[in-house]
């Protein structure tokens, strides 16, 4: 069921939708007043919701939605200050995903945006709503680690990954290794999410730039729409930023990531792969571990969408498999001793 105010974007989902062999648009709903009913007489199993609405604001649906009738929810929001700052909003009350506005757009690119909604409707409806809504995902910071700068922490994420990164970065102290991490995001609202994170967390989180340095208790997000690779220097390592050719449909994919921590970092990095739809990042977390590095899957139980984290579990590349609660210290406890020899072995 898709809630937009404009008639000629209910009739452009709708289109959509109906296209796909394996999904209906049972109605449209012009504000959520009309929407709130037909949800109790269709029970739909995704709701697509815009946010700028007459008589209530998509955001207010949102939260009332979830608190009386969790369901997976995907926001479509305008790509502007406004728009990233209320998408993240929304991913923190529950929605699991987001899709930007089409715009103005060629109808070769609108069709390339209908292919990728589909691909959100699906994962959505395999969603578990449920699982941000009855606990914080904001944890106490974890005591401090001896750390140097040939140490790396590598996280790749998709669907539901804001809130598990939100859960993995709060608890990191400031003295943790330097982290680059790989949130499948549009451009427009990875420096908004960046900055987000950045008021929440002991450690500095920032928009990765080409060049910039990685430091210990500091977290780089490769930019929407781009690829980052870790690069060995003299002294510890640099972020690089391409516009290379998506890989596994993805850009900034976990797999370019991942795959460059290896050949750089090996040994001394530690990684995890989060909720998310598709396999994009289970091969590069498996030359991870090949080359002696620290991983982990999240578990099914605490992921969002468990798409990511089981791909890579099948190919044998997560060392352990746990929940999303205690990523953080499992990533932490990897850089001691025993876990060290373990790794030499």
């Amino acid at each position: 069921m898709a809630v937009d105010d404009s008639a000629l974007m209910r009739n452009m989902l709708n289109a959509i939708v109906n296209q796909q062999a394996d999904m209906e648009m049972v109605a449209t709903a012009p504000d959520p007043l009309i929407a709130r009913d037909l949800i109790k007489q269709l029970n739909p199993d995704v709701l697509t919701l815009d946010i700028d609405m007459p008589r209530m604001d998509g955001l207010d649906f949102l939260s009332r939605l979830m608190r009386l009738r969790p369901m997976p929810v995907i926001m479509i929001s305008s790509m502007t200050t406004r728009g990233s700052s209320a998408t993240l909003n929304a991913l923190e009350q529950g929605a699991v995903d987001f899709i930007p506005k089409p715009g103005n757009q060629i109808p070769g690119d609108l069709a390339v945006w209908g292919a990728l909604l589909a691909d959100k409707i699906r994962g959505a409806a395999k969603a578990n709503p449920n699982r941000y809504l009855n606990s914080s995902t904001v944890g106490a910071v974890l005591p401090g680690i001896k750390t140097d700068i040939t140490q790396v922490i590598a996280i790749g994420a998709s669907t539901g990954g804001t809130e598990a990164l939100r859960c993995v970065l709060t608890q990191m102290p400031v003295s943790s290794p330097g982290i680059v991490i790989a949130q499948h995001m549009p451009a427009g609202f990875t420096r908004s999410f960046a900055q987000r994170m950045d008021t929440l967390c002991q450690i500095a989180v920032r928009e990765a730039e080409h060049g910039e340095p990685l430091m210990p208790g500091n977290a780089l997000i490769a930019p929407g729409d781009r690829h980052m690779t870790l690069v060995r220097r003299s002294r510890g390592y640099e972020v690089h930023i391409d516009e290379n050719a998506p890989v596994n449909r993805h850009r900034p994919s976990v797999d370019v990531l991942f795959d460059s921590v290896a050949q750089q970092a090996g040994k001394f990095a530690s990684a995890a792969i989060l909720t998310g739809m598709g396999n994009d990042g289970a091969r590069g977390l498996l030359t991870l571990r090949q080359a002696g590095a620290w991983t982990l899957a999240q578990n099914e139980a605490s992921c969002v969408v468990f798409g990511m984290p089981r791909e890579a579990i099948a190919l044998d590349a997560a060392c352990e498999v746990v929940d999303l609660d205690v990523v953080s210290q499992r990533l932490l406890d990897s850089f001691n001793n025993n876990l060290q020899r373990k790794r030499a072995d």
